[in-house]
């Protein structure tokens, strides 16, 4: 699969823009604790999922201390409808623990002390890093793996390669917002079973619909 041209990649992230000019997370949060305990749940899980089991949740755990007091045992109820509950239910209560004794409860700012916390990869720290800290990363999930090689925005075959070659080509001033555009996107129109070609707004430019 070829790569699109600077021109026609301007094009594509233009027409993101004038259709969704601030693009937002859907997962449900009230303080960036609470966003970064929703991304680490949200691993191999819907935001939808998600949403649904932190609703009451966030409603009076919503910082690490009241989330350590809450324990492994008394989180798991609330979220035992998302896969691999247990193992989350141990990362929270761990880099809940984490952020009371290295951080001052305090979510930190960079990629790396991000990732020093338990069940915070690379994708969970660029989500992060770009809905609190506005920060222009790229957080390359199921989706973004899928369609971009497909449309011709970028290439790779893991999410490391995908990342960084997005992060050469997206132009600075479309950066921050990117990766949501192009989520929103494959979540909702370039759907792995039967996409919306029809109701796309860039299938004149897409690689695999011009058999390039």
């Amino acid at each position: 699969m070829s790569l699109l041209s600077e021109k026609d990649l301007r094009t594509i992230l233009s027409r993101f823009e004038a259709q969704n000019p601030s693009p937002e997370s859907e997962l449900d949060y009230v303080n960036p604790y609470t966003l970064l305990v929703a991304v680490v749940l949200s691993a191999q899980a819907t935001d939808k999922s998600v949403n649904k089991a932190t609703e009451d949740l966030f409603k009076f755990v919503d910082t690490p201390e009241k989330m350590v007091e809450l324990g492994e045992e008394g989180l798991i109820p609330y979220i035992k409808s998302i896969g691999l509950y247990k193992n989350k239910a141990a990362h929270v209560i761990g880099l809940s623990k984490k952020l009371i004794s290295d951080f001052n409860s305090q979510v930190p700012g960079t990629r790396e002390e991000l990732m020093s916390l338990p069940g915070v990869g690379r994708k969970t720290a660029n989500v992060v890093l770009n809905v609190i800290f506005k920060q222009p990363t790229m957080p390359v999930d199921t989706h973004l793996l899928r369609i971009c090689p497909k449309i011709g925005l970028a290439e790779g075959k893991t999410p490391e390669e995908v990342e960084k070659s997005l992060l050469e080509r997206i132009p600075e001033e479309f950066l921050l917002h990117a990766h949501h555009w192009i989520l929103l996107h494959g979540r909702y129109v370039c759907t792995a079973k039967n996409p919306k070609c029809e109701e796309c707004i860039i299938c004149d430019l897409c690689m695999e619909r011009r058999g390039l």
